[in-house]
């Protein structure tokens, strides 16, 4: 491997980590209603486990309501029972065709428990960026002890992951810092 497919690979795998991240991220409430709460989900129908957002439209009519409106009327018990059983402190309610969930206020103890949890969650995110450095930096060792990199290039590629790593980790305290202001907005 030369040193720019070792570059491209580990920065394709730091993107894939800050994506990882922000996904994680969106599933943590917030004061408002978000679709991404509860798309991922998975409901136990026709046999097999599939996620909401392939069953039903979910839309966010005002700030604090969500609206799920199942494609098959036949889904509408399940996903409720999926999302209760989510585990997401919110309570489903069916309303003829449609499930709505409003949300309550958060309370200053609840937000403090998502901030640690999104903290926990950027922390996650650094430590698999920090495994991508390390893995690049022995993919570089090893290809200049086996003679396919000279000294000086190895060290440039070595300078050039920890650039990748440090410009990853800013990304996501950055994101962090976004998500933070978000739940502590009252």
């Amino acid at each position: 491997m030369t040193t720019d497919e070792i570059l491209l690979e580990a920065e394709e795998k730091m993107q894939k980590t800050e994506r990882i991240v922000q996904n994680e991220f969106a599933t943590v409430r917030t004061g408002k209603a978000s679709p991404a709460l509860v798309e991922n989900i998975l409901v136990e129908v026709y046999g097999s486990q599939m996620r909401i957002r392939e069953l039903a439209g979910i839309t966010t009519p005002e700030p604090r309501v969500l609206v799920i409106q199942p494609w098959d009327a036949s889904t509408l018990h399940p996903i409720e029972k999926a999302i209760q059983k989510a585990n997401l402190g919110l309570t489903p309610t069916i309303q003829g065709k449609t499930i709505r969930i409003f949300f309550p206020e958060l309370s200053q103890e609840r937000r403090l428990e998502f901030v640690k949890i999104v903290r926990k969650m950027a922390e996650d995110g650094r430590v698999a960026i920090r495994h991508v450095r390390r893995d690049a930096i022995e993919a570089i060792k090893k290809e200049q002890k086996a003679g396919n990199i000279p000294e000086d290039q190895a060290l440039a590629a070595e300078k050039e992951v920890q650039k990748l790593h440090d410009k990853y980790i800013a990304k996501i305290d950055e994101h962090l810092a976004h998500k933070e202001k978000e739940i502590m907005t009252v």
